[in-house]
């Protein structure tokens, strides 16, 4: 699966959400193409016909255009007669017989990536929560894609040959193995998240286990307390990196400690390092 078609998925899913809290009958979107700056329209939902797929919407053009050109959210009640945007995609419109319709860009570190929309076959107004409806899950899309760029570029850190590693350039493998576990559980597409973890093995095993070790097992939970331990957190950080209570890290970490034979944090990542549980 490529970064867009797993973009795409997310764009479904919110699409999905976006008729099931508004009750809008159509709903369709897409990303930005990264070639053409154009948003494609790829995802359908609730359509009686095709004539929206594959529809390449230029900034500026019709009322996506306009969302994308203004990086915020459009209206119109009826599509057909407004003159509030230009009408470049009336045949597409007018085929699947919309009338009333709300654009919503998806914007990322303040770049549109792409644009949800949500229709009527009859022309009234959209009122303000469905609107707010739109815009949550545009939200959740650009969470999505957020976690997703992080989790790549991290990727590429990781798959960088290093010339020499010394003690800087092992802080700087342990900070990236630090990170993509704590990314990892945020990734909602498995085979990104399957990437991430796989990625993680290969850090730690970069590593032999030291002299003395042993064979031993650390449920990932565990280890992902351990990796933001061993970067230096505490454990209000490392639950806020991980998303769980404070509570439950300590108690994650009095496992992991218990199961090293360890008696403080800090032994307890050396343990893990000998393990080649961590690099």
């Amino acid at each position: 699966m490529t970064a867009d078609t797993a973009d795409a998925v997310e764009v479904r899913g919110a699409l999905v959400q976006l008729r099931r809290a508004t009750g809008l009958p159509v709903a369709f979107g897409g990303l930005v193409d990264s070639g053409s700056h154009r948003v494609c329209i790829s995802q359908l939902s609730g359509t009686a016909t095709a004539a929206l797929s594959a529809l390449a919407v230029s900034t500026g053009n019709g009322l996506g255009g306009k969302a994308v050109a203004l990086a915020r959210p459009c209206a119109v009640t009826d599509y057909r007669s407004s003159r509030q945007i230009s009408h470049e995609y009336d045949v597409a419109v007018a085929t699947e017989g919309l009338r009333s319709v709300l654009a919503v860009p998806v914007v990322v570190r303040r770049r549109v990536r792409g644009v949800l929309y949500g229709a009527l076959r009859t022309s009234q107004p959209l009122g303000d929560r469905t609107l707010g409806a739109a815009m949550a899950a545009a939200r959740d899309v650009e969470q999505a894609l957020v976690v997703k760029d992080e989790a790549r570029a991290l990727l590429a850190l990781a798959r960088e040959p290093a010339p020499e590693v010394g003690n800087a350039a092992w802080e700087e493998v342990r900070e990236a193995h630090g990170a993509l576990r704590a990314l990892a559980p945020r990734v909602l597409d498995p085979a990104l998240r399957a990437e991430l973890l796989a990625v993680c093995g290969r850090l730690a095993g970069a590593v032999s286990p030291g002299p003395g070790s042993h064979e031993v097992g650390l449920p990932p939970r565990e280890v992902d307390v351990l990796a933001c331990v061993a970067a230096g957190a505490t454990n209000a950080v490392a639950a806020e990196r991980l998303g769980l209570r404070p509570e439950t890290v300590k108690g994650y970490l009095r496992s992991a400690m218990h199961r090293l034979g360890a008696h403080t944090r800090w032994e307890a990542v050396v343990a893990a390092r000998r393990a080649g549980l961590l690099p």
